[in-house]
């Protein structure tokens, strides 16, 4: 399973951010959207993460509020990301291994989608689910003779 099949189920909705932009107004755009994260572009180039964990580190180290700090202070100025092509499992690694939540998806310089850990645990879940239930059906519809034992 690739990265596209993800966004081809979950679609291709995209919430930005400029990087210069008051780091309340993105989180203000977070809640309303009820989103975890938003993507930081600069003259159409990505050139960052936010998500809620940048967020609260940024209110924690700011003294309880965001103030008047900008989203460049709290994003994640080297996200990982992936293409369209890659492997849903090879995604899995690299989000446990950076503990990375968000993942944006690239087609050489353009922003095609983000992929959440949720959006890759339900494709594997949804997988795992439609190959049971094949094998399933190919066990209840097995002919009765070719189950039996040979003698």
């Amino acid at each position: 399973m690739k990265v596209s099949d993800i966004l081809r189920v979950k679609g291709n909705t995209l919430y930005t951010v400029n990087a210069d932009e008051p780091l309340s107004q993105a989180a203000e755009i977070m809640s309303e959207k009820d989103i975890g994260s938003l993507v930081v572009m600069d003259l159409g180039d990505l050139v960052g993460m936010l998500t809620f964990r940048e967020v609260i580190q940024a209110v924690v180290k700011n003294g309880g509020s965001v103030g008047t700090l900008l989203v460049r202070t709290a994003m994640d100025d080297a996200p990982l990301t992936c293409t369209l092509e890659t492997d849903v499992d090879e995604v899995r690694r690299m989000m446990l291994n950076r503990h990375a939540r968000y993942m944006p998806v690239m087609d050489k310089k353009m922003l095609m989608g983000v992929i959440s850990f949720y959006d890759v645990a339900k494709a594997v879940v949804d997988a795992q689910n439609f190959e049971n239930k094949m094998l399933k059906a190919y066990i209840r519809d097995w002919p009765e003779e070719d189950a039996r034992p040979a003698a």
